[in-house]
């Protein structure tokens, strides 16, 4: 496990200016005392991916977002910085969550809204952990998850996989005596065992399916998505990208047979991004080994640049 720095960002040049702006040319590399913006966190992992018996590749998303980005044009000014990566190697996944958190909550602390580039979804429970480690000091509060995702990611296992995240927030959200808030958007019935849909009752999880999120029902999506982030203090959205289609995100650890549009998962991204609640956000699942044509990265590019630039 280590800590990796800001790799060269680079892409097509058009003159100076603001109206000219790039990521490429516009991204800085973060530095303690960087004054409050948006922050990019990278987690270089497939460990979570491997153990869940998933196609590993994961661990080279975040350079994948970043060569996506990289050219994505700017129409407004944004304080953009990259913080590096966390990369864990071999198996040590939970020492690898435990470095994301710590370092996702010292860029919270210090005023950043941060978007964590993964790698696996095992992100999930580091992205939490480091939410939670820097709300603490405020006092009582509750915390929203929304999920864009295929799956629940309940599983009840031994140690931490991609399939574990939220079965984890939840054990840590009853341990600290709060209630636990978990909200999936893009549930595959085929994809998720009625033990797993027992669970999810069970702990009050709030669910729309893949076949309720389509262009037609996109107005009881947004109230959907607006209700959830009503009913908490902060918002925290991880999008998986195996909840698209695969002909949209090839580039994925397990590709959906069915999915959600891209529509309407850029409308639950803009959703959560005005709500005024949100804190963090994640992109998971990117496998460029898979990714024909960059296809995958280029849509989870476009999603990140929306979110930004419509954040309330």
């Amino acid at each position: 496990m280590t800590r990796k720095n800001p790799g060269q960002w680079s892409g097509r040049h058009d003159g100076p200016g603001a109206e000219n702006a790039r990521w490429h040319n516009t991204i800085t590399d973060w530095t303690a005392g960087s004054a409050a913006g948006c922050a990019l966190l990278g987690f270089a992992s497939d460990e979570g991916v491997r153990r869940n018996k998933g196609r590993v590749g994961a661990q080279a998303g975040p350079d994948a977002l970043r060569a996506a980005l990289s050219s994505l044009a700017l129409h407004r000014p944004v304080a953009l910085y990259d913080a590096g990566d966390v990369v864990v190697e071999g198996q040590e996944l939970e020492a690898g969550q435990e470095q994301f958190a710590a370092a996702l909550a010292s860029l919270l602390i210090d005023g950043h809204f941060t978007v964590g580039l993964g790698g696996g979804h095992e992100i999930t429970f580091a992205s939490y952990a480091g939410v939670a480690r820097a709300l603490g000091a405020e006092g009582p509060w509750s915390l929203g998850i929304l999920n864009i995702d295929a799956h629940f990611d309940l599983r009840d296992e031994d140690r931490a996989t991609s399939g574990t995240g939220f079965a984890q927030i939840a054990r840590a959200e009853a341990a600290a005596g709060r209630t636990f808030h978990y909200a999936a958007v893009g549930i595959s019935e085929a994809s998720n065992t009625k033990a797993l849909f027992d669970r999810a009752h069970e702990l009050g999880v709030k669910t729309l399916l893949d076949t309720e999120c389509h262009v037609g029902n996109i107005d009881r999506v947004r109230q959907f998505v607006a209700e959830f982030a009503q009913s908490v203090d902060h918002l925290y959205l991880t999008v998986d990208l195996d909840a698209l289609p695969a002909s949209v995100a090839p580039g994925v650890s397990a590709p959906a047979g069915f999915g959600i549009g891209l529509e309407v998962v850029r409308e639950v991204v803009l959703a959560a991004a005005g709500s005024g609640k949100l804190v963090h956000a994640d992109i998971a699942e990117l496998n460029p080994d898979f990714d024909f044509d960059q296809r995958t990265a280029r849509t989870a590019a476009r999603l990140i640049n929306d979110l930004i630039l419509n954040r309330g």
